[in-house]
């Protein structure tokens, strides 16, 4: 029975966008997406489905969907995962994450509205020593 499914919270997991140089170079086109494991355990068979979405001009735009996996992401770490150029950011950025801890499998999905991926609401990301834009 569905009662008897434990439902465990995706916590200490987050999904950064951080620009690849400096917060203050207009002309970095690029933008690194990285997960962040804030828990004090390892976390294994780490999968991360990325896709984007929205409308530009009129026309509903979908990218293409990635997968990337990890054996393992390490405590108290951040990896990259992908990059992103600066004009997808009127798109909707979406990454769904899985992940094995303690015997259980756990899933997220982190979702980057159109306008969220701004300088406006970057924050200083833990293990990158980089300013960007985080969910948790």
């Amino acid at each position: 029975m569905k009662k008897d499914i434990p439902i465990r919270r995706v916590e200490d997991l987050a999904i950064a966008i951080a620009p690849r140089n400096s917060y203050e170079d207009d002309h970095d086109i690029f933008w690194d997406v990285f997960i962040v494991n804030t828990r004090n355990e390892a976390i294994k068979d780490v999968l991360v489905n990325s896709r984007g979405y929205g409308e530009r001009d009129g026309e509903e735009i979908k990218t293409s969907q990635f997968r990337f996996y990890f054996e393992e992401i390490k405590a108290n770490t951040a990896l990259p995962v992908e990059q992103i150029k600066i004009e997808m950011f009127d798109l909707t950025s979406e990454y769904w994450v899985s992940f094995s801890f303690d015997g259980y499998m756990f899933d997220k999905k982190y979702i980057f509205v159109k306008g969220s991926l701004d300088k406006e609401y970057l924050t200083n990301i833990p293990y990158i020593g980089k300013k960007g834009v985080m969910i948790r």
